[in-house]
């Protein structure tokens, strides 16, 4: 008999039996099962192939440690643990209720349920009345971990200094298991609560890694978590670099928005405004079509976001048909720096003409019908309509004679000059803090701020000058200017400024609109 032709017909017992009307059903899932089968067997063998090919190798008869290797050890047990059988059935021809996990899923299952770090950056936002140290605890952060960053932020910055709108930058990790590192090894329920993920209520579950944060432009401070678990600060100070501008425009209304519109920035405007209010009324004096310039150093962070002012080296303002032109000049490092005009005399008077900014005279000197008393009584002194809140200067250097209440002046400060001389500041809102009877103000100082106390019908400053205590006319007031440069100093000065006019002539004039989200010139640096 030739066994070579003779063909052995090859069965399989199924796991159940097959009935007749189910066979046609069997012989097609039988199909399905050699093809699902085939692949199973690919996959595991190319698993196991993988595995093979990147156990570390054995030396003297240790093994290298397998977390280097390029699948993990315990994965690869889990894949091969359950043997062939569960990779080999008949998934399709299973029922639903006795299908079998395979190694494959079950590890898979595993790695999901397993709690995850998840490590999460969040913004926090002072607001007014908050600490920082209360703002990380409704962050999620522990009182611990806050209390120790804020005290390892004490070595490089005052804490207390804060403001509201300062934002901080925090990471921190929200693994589960961090909760359940309690001080309490016996709290073994709750610790297995955490382990699965499920926070204590009350219990903070975030650990702080870092805070981030820039209290002023040039300067970035992270708070960061050590190996230890301790915090360390550090405050990276940016190199500034000052860049010259030379900026202008006409006036169109007041001297302050003129120049905001021509793009110079804030700081810029206020110092040129006092500069200029020894010689200038900006009540009467400033007409439409008058014109100002101002040559000023700025100083940016090496990203070029604006920092800080730096000196103004040269103003000038037409108006009235004259010209008003002042240079900044310093003859000694220990002396501060003043301006003068082109003939070295100081800009300096004794007493300022306009002690607020941007004010306009709602009241003169002289009779006048009082609109709280209704009659007409002397007026002693000049009324500027001016905000509640906006910063009064002191019109010269001196002492604080009086602050308090005077009747219908409400709140009132008085400064004495010397020489028989003394201004006086009525309806204030508040006075700047730390001023008492006997302070010492210098000129252009802010000691107090405007409001509408006593016999007021709106918010204003009453400004008075008083000459041996009988008020006069500020605006008529005759007042001596300062000193004026001689001999050497004044040759000095000249050559100083030559030296400005020529770094002026080879600065481009720069007419360009503020920067609408910054309020600060974009000019050319």
């Amino acid at each position: 008999m030739n066994r070579r032709n003779e063909s052995t017909p090859v069965t399989f017992d199924a796991e159940w039996p097959v009935s007749g009307q189910d066979a046609t059903a069997f012989n097609n899932d039988h199909r399905w099962t050699v093809v699902s089968t085939s692949i199973s067997a690919l996959i595991v063998g190319s698993i196991a192939w993988l595995a093979v090919s990147t156990m570390p190798p054995v030396t003297g008869g240790t093994v290298e440690n397998a977390s280097h290797g390029f699948l993990p050890y315990r994965l690869f047990q889990q894949l091969t643990d359950s043997g062939s059988n569960a990779l080999f059935a008949s998934v399709a021809s299973m029922p639903a209720d006795r299908q079998q996990t395979s190694g494959l899923d079950r590890a898979l299952n595993t790695e999901r349920a397993a709690p995850k770090s998840t490590i999460e950056t969040h913004t926090v936002t002072l607001d007014s009345g908050d600490t920082l140290a209360g703002a990380l605890e409704n962050a999620g952060i522990s009182a611990n971990d806050a209390n120790a960053a804020i005290a390892a932020l004490g070595k490089v910055h005052n804490a207390r200094a804060l403001r509201a709108g300062q934002s901080f930058d925090i990471t921190y990790n929200t693994h589960p298991d961090v909760a359940a590192n309690s001080n309490d090894p016996s709290a073994d329920d709750d610790a297995s609560d955490m382990s699965k993920g499920a926070a204590v209520p009350g219990e903070p579950i975030s650990r702080l890694l870092t805070i981030k944060f820039s209290p002023t432009v040039d300067h970035d401070i992270t708070i960061a978590r050590g190996a230890d678990g301790t915090f360390q600060a550090t405050d990276v100070v940016k190199q500034l670099v000052s860049h010259v501008h030379r900026a202008g425009g006409t006036i169109d209304g007041s001297l302050y928005l003129s120049a905001m519109r021509a793009g110079i920035p804030t700081d810029v405007v206020g110092e040129m405004i006092k500069m200029f209010s020894y010689k200038v009324d900006f009540q009467r004096d400033l007409q439409p079509g008058d014109s100002f310039e101002v040559f000023y150093d700025y100083y940016y962070t090496p990203e070029g976001m604006p920092a800080r002012q730096g000196a103004i080296s040269y103003a000038m303002m037409k108006t009235g048909g004259k010209t008003i032109v002042l240079y900044r000049y310093q003859a000694s490092p220990n002396d501060p720096a003043e301006y003068f005009d082109s003939f070295g005399e100081s800009v300096k008077g004794m007493l300022m003409k306009t002690p607020v900014d941007g004010a306009r005279i709602t009241s003169g000197f002289g009779m006048r019908f009082h609109p709280v008393l209704g009659f007409s009584r002397m007026h002693k002194g000049v009324d500027f309509g001016v905000p509640i809140g906006t910063p009064v200067m002191a019109a010269g250097s001196g002492t604080v004679a009086f602050l308090g209440w005077s009747n219908g002046y409400g709140r009132f400060l008085k400064i004495s000059h010397g020489s028989g001389y003394a201004t006086g500041y009525g309806h204030l809102s508040r006075f700047s803090p730390g001023l008492h009877v006997g302070s010492k103000v210098r000129q252009a100082q802010v000691v107090a701020y405007s409001g509408n106390t006593g016999m007021s019908t709106g918010p204003h400053l009453h400004y008075e000058t008083l000459v041996n205590n009988q008020q006069v006319n500020p605006l008529h007031l005759k007042m001596a200017q300062g000193r004026k440069l001689a001999g050497k100093d004044l040759r000095a000065f000249q050559a100083e400024r030559l030296h400005i006019d020529d770094k002026l002539a080879a600065t481009k004039l720069e007419t360009k609109v503020a920067d609408v989200s910054t309020g600060l010139r974009a000019g050319t640096k």
